[in-house]
This record gives structure tokens, C-alpha cells and sequence, in this order.
């Protein structure tokens, strides 16, 4: 046995259950199994076991849901990340947590070194890695799979010479990856990206054609951009817990074939990747957080939160949750929410999610100003001087650079062709 000890980040799979032998032969250590608990639907203790069955001198379970959905997901509902516009992050919003969770299990344990089971080619490996290092810069860092290059079946081969309990029969087309906050989905005849996912890629969603006819009809209720409560009717919503009130609404919206996200999207490392992910909860959440901040943020502060939320996706993506530029970003987030307070009532129907209505003590919607019917307020007569002041330097401009007066022709007029010539030169 070795003389020191390192903690692996262990799943109970094949790639962390050869590295337990894997790290004991090559590096001399002694092999600490964590497993995390984010949600990932595993018995737990059956991989407890497993852990201490192929040698590892410890095994650990952390239940992290709660951190996971309080301090992970819920900030980046508030914020509104998703990656390129569609992926809520799930995998990535865990990996950070993760990381941290092995750093204080080898700070306890007094371990040098922590371990994972990444490969080289994946995001996961960077998020680890970079975590890791601006938590505990101490650790050395070990990835067996990033370093054996074994194959499947060279691993399959490795565990039965050496008696690891692991499973040899016909593996799953595909890599999952699973928590409260999504599922995702790749590997197999998804690495095609002309091939539609077959349904069995799919586990927590039906498939949209085949979900009711019926609409189901929920309230979420907001806390400073935070869902604190849920509900079939408008008027009657029952606080929950987070992960209770997350756990429901993946229920809830994978019945009605919500939060399947079909995406090719740019890794980390350079190159292109289909993605399956399913995201119930998320999906619902995000759609329903955004209904609200239109009734309660301004139109500078939407427009602008909307960068913000785009730099953070990256930094989440990139595993950079624990840099400077993340906090700092977060306390502007912090801002924004302080007012999005309210209640979403949602339309779940055929694969969508839908915000079909929306209140908030805090909405800046002001319905004297907004209808066109009796008890219209709003000052009809200022709309002239304001639209000659808004305009002033747009026909200043017109007038002086571009000609106006004259009718010019509606080709080139807005957008050149990409044959027209530059600006002030001749095509003589």
C-alpha cells in the first residue's frame, strides 16, 4: 500500500473503478473514493461499496444537492446563463462543486494529491484542473484516463485481470452525464450530427408527439429572482425546497417533452460537439425567470444583464467559476435580482414552455401608460417633440453624409453587397 494518499472523484463506472488500481500501482498511493451527490440518481451506498471492494482504504458519499441547486443553479437562473443560447450548464455548473468537495476531503484526509477521471479530450478535464488550482495550487493533480490512453476494451481487459467488480456486459451507446440541473447526452450514432437522436438517448423527457393533448398550467412564485414556490393554481402555490421544487419540475416538464436540447456547440478545446441534453426544470425556470425580469427590470438593465449573463455561460463553461471576474459579476447580478419578485404562471404543451402570464409588486408595467383604451395617460402630444430630438442626429447626418433629399436606389441602400466597392473609392 502507499505511504501517501490522494482522493479520486469516483462514479462507480469503469474508467474511476480501474483507477483506484491504476493510481495504487503507478503512483504508490493509497486511494480515497468521493462520490458526490448532485442528483444523479446512483445507489449510493452500492457504490460505496464497489469503491472499498476494489481497494480503495476509504469511501465517501457527500450529499450535495441542496449546495449544488442554492449555490450553483439558482445564481445562474438569476443571471440567465446558458451557453451559446441554449445549454444551461448542468454538467458544468457541477464540476466546480465537485472540485471544491475534493479539496476539503484532501485537506481533511491530509492527502497530496486528488484525482478524476476525464479525459484529455472533454471540458471536464479544464474544470477540475482550473478549479482545483485556484483552490488548493498544493494538490497535485492526477487523471488516469488523460494519461493510460487505454481503450474500452484494454480497461474491461485491466479489470478482470486484476478482479475489479465492474460490470463487462454490453456498455450504453452512449456517455451520460447526469444531475438535478440536466442530463447530457453523447457518444455513438450522436457524434453524427446529420443523425436525429434516437429516443433511446432520451430518459427524463417523453417524446412531444406522444406527451398529452391537455395542457398542465403552473405558478412559480420568484424571491429576488429565486423560485421559492410552486403550483397548478394562480392564486394557491406551496413554498418548497429547492431541490424538492426542482425535482418536481423535472417531472412535471419531462411529462410534457420539455427541456430537450438537441446542440453542436464549441468545447473548450477546440473543436465542435453534438450534445443530447434534457433540462425539464431548467428550461421551465429559465423561461418563467425571464418572463419576470420583463415586468421588473428596465430596458438598460435588460440589455445589459444580457452581456453579462453571455460572459458568465463562458466563464461557467469554462470551468472559471472561482475567478475574480466571476465574483465580480455576480455582485452585478446580485443587483438586478433584488426587485424580481413575482409570480409566472406557465403553460406546459407538446415539448414548450410557455409564460402565459405575469405579476410582481415590484413590476414596472404601468397599465394607465400601456392601454390604448379608456384611461389612456400617456402624453400623445410630447411623442412629436421627442421623436424630433431622438432623431436630430440621425437626419443631421443624413443630410451632410449620405444624401438626403435625393432617391437613392434600394440596392446598397441599408447593407452593401459584398461586390460593391469601398466607401470613396472608384470602380473605374
Amino acid at each position: 500500500m502507499g505511504t501517501d494518499k490522494v482522493v479520486l472523484a469516483y462514479s462507480g463506472g469503469l474508467d474511476t473503478s480501474v483507477a483506484i488500481r491504476w493510481i495504487n500501482e503507478k503512483y504508490d498511493l493509497d486511494v480515497i473514493a468521493l462520490t458526490v451527490n448532485v442528483g444523479n440518481e446512483a445507489d449510493f451506498e452500492v457504490v460505496r461499496q464497489k469503491a472499498l471492494r476494489t481497494g480503495a482504504i476509504q469511501a465517501f458519499i457527500a450529499d450535495a444537492r441542496d449546495a449544488f441547486v442554492h449555490d450553483f443553479a439558482f445564481p445562474s437562473l438569476q443571471a440567465g446563463t446558458l451557453y451559446q443560447g441554449v445549454y444551461p450548464l448542468a454538467t458544468a455548473l457541477a464540476r466546480p462543486l465537485i472540485a471544491k468537495l475534493l479539496v476539503d476531503c484532501a485537506r481533511r484526509e491530509g492527502a497530496s494529491h486528488v484525482a478524476h477521471g476525464c479525459t484529455g479530450k472533454g471540458n471536464d478535464q479544464v474544470r477540475f484542473d482550473v478549479s482545483i488550482q485556484a483552490l488548493a495550487p498544493e494538490l497535485r493533480i492526477i487523471a488516469p484516463v488523460r494519461e493510460w490512453r487505454m481503450t474500452r476494451d484494454e480497461e474491461i481487459r485491466y479489470a478482470q485481470e486484476h478482479s475489479i467488480p465492474v460490470p463487462v456486459t454490453a456498455a450504453s451507446p452512449y456517455s451520460v452525464d447526469a444531475n438535478l440541473w440536466g442530463r447530457s447526452v453523447e457518444a455513438g450514432v450522436l457524434e453524427d450530427p446529420w443523425n436525429e437522436p434516437p429516443q433511446d438517448a432520451y430518459a427524463w423527457t417523453i417524446n412531444p408527439r406522444f406527451a398529452p393533448e391537455e395542457p398542465t398550467y403552473i405558478t412559480i412564485d420568484f424571491e429576488k429572482g429565486i423560485p421559492v414556490a410552486l403550483g397548478d393554481d394562480a392564486d394557491h402555490t406551496e413554498r418548497l425546497e429547492a431541490v424538492a421544487l426542482v425535482t418536481r419540475l423535472n417531472e412535471l416538464g419531462g411529462a410534457h417533452g420539455v427541456g430537450r436540447i438537441d446542440h453542436v456547440e464549441d468545447r473548450l478545446v477546440g473543436i465542435k460537439s453534438r450534445e443530447v441534453y434534457e433540462a425539464p426544470a431548467a428550461t421551465v425556470l429559465h423561461t418563467a425567470h425571464a418572463a419576470l425580469e420583463s415586468l421588473t427590470l428596465s430596458r438598460e438593465q435588460r440589455r445589459f444583464k444580457a452581456i453579462v449573463a453571455d460572459e458568465m455561460a463562458q466563464l461557467i463553461y469554462d470551468g472559471r467559476m472561482f475567478s475574480g471576474h466571476y465574483r465580480d459579476l455576480s455582485y452585478y447580478v446580485a443587483s438586478t435580482q433584488r426587485h424580481v419578485t413575482g409570480s409566472v404562471h406557465m403553460r406546459l404543451l407538446k415539448g414548450e414552455a410557455v409564460a402565459v402570464g405575469r405579476r410582481s409588486p415590484q413590476s414596472l408595467y404601468d397599465f394607465g401608460l400601456a392601454t390604448y383604451e379608456t384611461g389612456d395617460q400617456f402624453d400623445h402630444d410630447a411623442a412629436v417633440s421627442f421623436i424630433k430630438l431622438f432623431s436630430q442626429g440621425l437626419r443631421t447626418q443624413a443630410r451632410v453624409q449620405l444624401g438626403a433629399g435625393s432617391a437613392p436606389e434600394i440596392r446598397g441602400l441599408v447593407a452593401p453587397t459584398i461586390d460593391d466597392p469601398e466607401p470613396g473609392s472608384s470602380s473605374g
